[in-house]
């Protein structure tokens, strides 16, 4: 039976549940080859700890294969049911007969788990084209949601009048007279989302924030920050925006909006806490933590620590030479506030990416007489076409509520995400192409980004290396802000920079947009060499599809990476979490 977009809702559905049919046995039948049967010879698996407790893609027959043989068995899947709350639905395809995407439950003996499958219909036969199997929550130690919300303090057991919630809450930050389970550095995106799903399953979580206030990350940022992503992809779990948050938050708003995050989901998070020294018992697998605290120093006593100071958090300011003869002012990009203080003055920005670009917007609104030197090509968009690109229909106003929005994402796996990044890369370049040329025409050099995968490739990458636009490259293409390409800073003089090719150019400020080094040194910072060299890099995507270091197992015990964009860290945050209190509980495998 034909199935299309004009297709009643009952026919797709019943398409999918037909399909799940057989699926579902297989699965609870741990009969692999009727698992093989289901799937498309060009099928990809995403597994986020429900089969194999680990987070893996596993493209093509042979591979799934491999991912069947080593855990069908022992995952003891049960259970397989269809979600009819949301879908299934019928997607049309450019170049193909289009898919149906529904979602699914099951469960394992250890976690309760939810599924997506994306289905084609090739000869008259439905096969999953990509499958995604993921762990929800652990039994015995589900999340206090819904139903499992607690009482309130009036109702435990042993209460009295003499102890309300605040006094409560004020006694567990403390930690006057018990150590945390877990201590996780810093209070961004990635630490709060982590604390709040530790906090539902049962696990005792203490945030240390160098800064003194939570939000203090973005809020001490420049002056004109604002966030390129949309608020459809920015919702922190389990407390989404409200209806009228505007759809690009400005960083003030964004900071405000993380330290009631932290209170209203009732975090313990200790600010102007520097945490000093750590080591790591293999005996007793803890670690030892010296906290310098407004209070005096702290020593704490965990299992797991979890750096949590963003992917690219450590400025990375090159030695050039000549900088102590520089008779004006230098920093890196992450220390800019505000460009007023420059009114009048020459600023020279080095580095022509977002950083870069928005701050030698900033410096030129503010009066300054600015030049962007452009070290290397750069991938650029603009806002109105390449974010709609990017974010595709499921984070819009009219898409899936977030939650299946967040599935539908994680069922696309990261190889995948970059392969169709190509055809974006190239639909928006068509759609910016005025705003391409105008940049090529005074010497900016562009680029397509990593392999033709534009800021995705970038960002999966490295995070950083495009710009998106929002005023800069106009400014930049009616020489507003003047270019200095190609060659870049060769070293300081005392008037200002030289570059590589002989030219100076004077400044009064020189803005080293000069990106920032890979987490792992800010880990060999604070941890030292011993425990960083047994670290991965973070960002790239490996062999097995899945994000260097992020959100697994990282090769040093009780040590684990949190970091990404909000629409990251509002998914994995679960998943990491997930295997801390496994771990915690003693159930891992």
């Amino acid at each position: 039976m034909t199935v299309g977009v004009e297709s009643p809702p009952a026919q797709v559905a019943a398409e999918f549940q037909g399909w799940l049919d057989s699926f579902a046995r297989a699965m609870e039948n741990a009969d692999a080859a009727a698992v093989a049967d289901a799937i498309d010879p060009d099928c990809w698996w995403r597994d986020l700890l429900a089969l194999s407790w680990d987070l893996g893609t596993y493209h093509g027959t042979e591979r799934i294969a491999g991912l069947l043989d080593d855990h069908l068995k022992s995952a003891a899947v049960t259970d397989v049911a269809l979600v009819a709350d949301f879908g299934p639905r019928f997607v049309a395809e450019e170049d193909g007969p289009g898919t149906i995407e529904g979602f699914f439950t099951f469960q394992t003996p250890r976690a309760w788990c939810r599924g997506v499958a994306r289905i084609r219909q090739v000869d008259g036969v439905w096969r999953a084209w990509t499958v995604m199997t993921g762990a929800e929550d652990l039994k015995g130690h589900e999340r206090a949601l819904g139903q499992r919300r607690p009482t309130g303090p009036r109702h435990e057991t042993g209460a009295t009048t003499q102890r309300n919630w605040k006094d409560k809450r004020e006694a567990s930050a403390t930690y006057a007279d018990h150590d945390p389970d877990v201590v996780i550095l810093g209070a961004g995106q990635g630490g709060l989302a982590l604390a709040a799903n530790l906090r539902l399953m049962g696990v005792d979580a203490l945030i240390l924030e160098k800064s003194e206030r939570v939000g203090d990350g973005w809020r001490k940022r420049y002056h004109s920050l604002v966030l390129h992503d949309p608020v459809w992809a920015d919702h922190l779990p389990y407390l989404p925006f409200p209806q009228s948050w505007p759809i690009y938050s400005a960083k003030d708003k964004i900071a405000d909006w993380f330290e009631f995050y932290a209170q209203a989901m009732e975090l313990n998070v200790w600010c102007s806490a520097d945490m000093t020294s750590a080591s790591y018992d293999e005996g007793t697998r803890t670690w030892t933590l010296t906290v310098r605290t407004p209070e005096g120093e702290r020593t704490l006593t965990t299992r797991d620590v979890v750096l949590a100071t963003g992917a690219a958090g450590e400025p990375n300011v090159p030695d050039f030479p000549g900088r102590e003869t520089f008779g004006g002012t230098v920093y890196h990009s992450s220390q800019h506030r505000s460009g007023g203080d420059w009114s009048g003055k020459k600023a020279i920005v080095v580095g022509a990416c977002n950083s870069g670009h928005d701050i030698a917007q900033d410096l030129h609104e503010a009066g300054a007489q600015v030049t962007l030197v452009q070290r290397s090509s750069t991938h650029i968009i603009s806002q109105e076409h390449g974010i709609p690109a990017i974010f595709g229909a499921n984070f819009t106003e009219s898409g899936p509520p977030t939650e299946y929005a967040d599935l539908l994402a994680s069922a696309f796996p990261w190889p995948l995400v970059l392969e169709a990044a190509k055809q974006g890369v190239r639909d928006t370049a068509e759609k910016d192409a005025a705003l391409l040329a105008s940049l090529e025409a005074v010497g900016f050099k562009l680029n397509d980004g990593p392999d033709g995968t534009g800021l995705m490739g970038f960002a999966l990458a490295k995070g950083g290396g495009y710009y998106i636009d929002v005023g800069a490259s106009g400014l930049i293409a009616t020489g507003q802000i003047a270019l200095a390409q190609g060659s870049g800073l060769a070293e300081f003089t005392p008037t200002g920079i030289r570059l590589a090719d002989g030219r100076e150019l004077d400044a009064d400020l020189v803005v080293l947009a000069t990106g920032y080094s890979n987490m792992r040194e800010t880990a060999r910072r604070l941890f030292g060499s011993e425990v960083a060299d047994k670290l991965p890099l973070v960002l790239g995507i490996g062999e097995d599809g899945e994000i260097g270091g992020l959100y697994r197992r990282t090769g040093q015990d009780g040590f684990w990476y949190m970091g990404g964009p909000l629409a990251w860290v509002r998914v994995y945050s679960k998943h990491l979490a997930l295997q801390i209190a496994a771990d915690q509980a003693g159930i891992s495998p």
